[in-house]
């Protein structure tokens, strides 16, 4: 695996631009304008790809389309952490060779963490024929390239190279909100959890220059951009040489504009006392925070390669709540890690009693090939996992019920981010979901004063009072 980091130069992508252009050239010359889609899997560094990716479409002469049927190009932007998520994949990308045979010329792209496996790029070569190429996440840069060769060289392309993890300054982004983005300030993760296989598709960890991230939060502050999230596999080991994440994140709540600044994920051995300060002293960072715990059982923990202990996690959340009373945590927990005996299992559960997160997301173990996890022996069977998940989820619903139960009576802030259902969705500061009756599809993308007057597990109802002004 290439541990180096590269940042492509201006020239470089100058290149990509200049293709660009030819392929621009290729579309007027058959005297067509023509459309792409692009499905999108997984994690939010994902969603940021797929901007990106839509950006540099969208400079190739392509408009954009929301289904796969009469689309000129298809993109599918893959996911690898779970096991679940590679079969959607494989069986929705199987199901396009019907589509393309209903559209002569349809060009079929993948790309994604999937595309980083070197097993799964040659299972891709060898039994999906109508797959036209592919591009690891290293690659990303280089599409504009690789979408000139496929439609002009008339053979598959395949951009899988084991090339050091890359920095591309100045890609053009098709944002999907306007009033919320993803802002990536680092690229990879030199944790390498046993369960994991995210080091060894995105790379070692690389961080942007700070001055970057400044000037793109800016630039996003000035359009009236509302809601900013800073993504990284593990943000909080962002090194900006020198200024790290908290640095990082107490000169960007300087900003001018009315904007929430969040940020995931987070990792317990990089959560400090100076991030959680920083959070506290700043209002335009979100009282929010996810903070995988994963297990509740040290030995687990120490299998997982995570760290750090349960006593330790203990200690973080109770510091960041001294000195934000007022924060959201959610975390991430995984059921049936090979060789969790019940006994651990339940040691998770009295950790979720004694953490009471906002939010759990829960998952059941899945073995990643490649991954020292996938190794180990796994003597419990699926049907004892599950039922365990299931008490999991029971415990953790009925904590989420409470803490929602205490909001109602409320008014808070939220930011109005569409509409579900004939109801106005928004989040509150703590990133929980409302939704809202009064008011209409106007106040999309402002802050409004909000009656809480409802709870439920995952959400809660409101009722707008009033627009709001910083």
């Amino acid at each position: 695996m290439e541990t180096k980091t590269t940042v492509i130069t201006p020239e470089q992508l100058g290149r990509q631009q200049a293709f660009c252009g030819r392929v621009r050239a290729y579309w007027e010359r058959r005297g067509r304008s023509p459309v792409a889609f692009v499905d999108t899997y997984g994690c939010q560094q994902n969603e940021a790809d797929s901007e990106r990716i839509r950006g540099i479409l969208e400079q190739c002469g392509y408009g954009l389309t929301d289904g796969a049927e009469g689309a000129d190009l298809v993109v599918v932007n893959t996911c690898a952490v779970r096991e679940h998520a590679e079969q959607r994949v494989f069986g929705n990308v199987g199901a396009l060779v019907h589509t393309k045979r209903r559209h002569e010329g349809q060009r079929i792209l993948l790309c994604g963490c999937m595309m980083g496996q070197p097993q799964v790029a040659e299972k891709i070569r060898r039994s999906y024929v109508h797959v036209d190429g592919v591009f690891s996440p290293h690659h990303l840069w280089r599409l504009p390239e690789l979408l000139f060769s496929v439609l002009t060289g008339g053979k598959r392309v395949f951009f899988t190279e084991d090339e050091p993890g890359a920095i591309a300054e100045g890609l053009p982004v098709e944002r999907s909100d306007p009033h919320k983005a993803w802002v990536s300030v680092m690229y990879g993760c030199n944790n390498f959890c046993s369960y994991c296989i995210v080091p060894y598709v995105r790379g070692r960890e690389r961080s942007r220059r700070p001055e970057d991230v400044v000037a793109e939060v800016r630039q996003l502050a000035e359009a009236g951009c509302r809601d900013i999230t800073l993504l990284g596999q593990n943000v909080n080991s962002y090194d900006g040489g020198g200024t790290d994440f908290a640095d990082l994140l107490a000169e960007l709540a300087r900003l001018d504009g009315d904007f929430l600044l969040r940020f995931m994920t987070s990792h317990p051995k990089d959560a400090s006392k100076k991030l959680f300060d920083t959070m506290a002293a700043h209002p335009k960072i979100a009282r929010h925070i996810h903070l995988p715990f994963q297990a509740g059982s040290d030995r687990v923990l120490h299998a997982m390669n995570r760290r750090y202990t349960c006593a330790q996690y203990l200690d973080l959340v109770a510091y960041a709540r001294q000195v934000m009373p007022d924060l959201v945590l959610t975390s991430d927990v995984i059921v049936g890690f090979p060789g969790e005996t019940e006994a651990e299992f339940e040691e998770t559960l009295s950790l979720v009693e004694a953490v009471r997160c906002d939010a759990l997301f829960t998952f059941l173990y899945s073995p990643r090939p490649g991954t020292p996890a996938a190794r180990l022996d796994d003597p419990v069977p699926r049907a004892e996992k599950l039922r365990w998940f299931d008490r999991l989820c029971d415990a953790q619903n009925r904590i989420s019920e409470e803490k929602h139960r205490a909001y109602v009576g409320r008014t808070l802030r939220v930011l109005v981010d569409g509409r579900e259902e004939g109801l106005l969705t928004a989040r509150t500061n703590g990133n929980r979901l409302v939704r809202l009756t009064g008011g209409d599809d106007g106040l999309i993308g402002s802050y409004v004063l909000a009656d809480i007057t409802g709870a439920a597990t995952w959400s809660l109802t409101g009722a707008v009072v009033s627009p709001d002004t910083p």
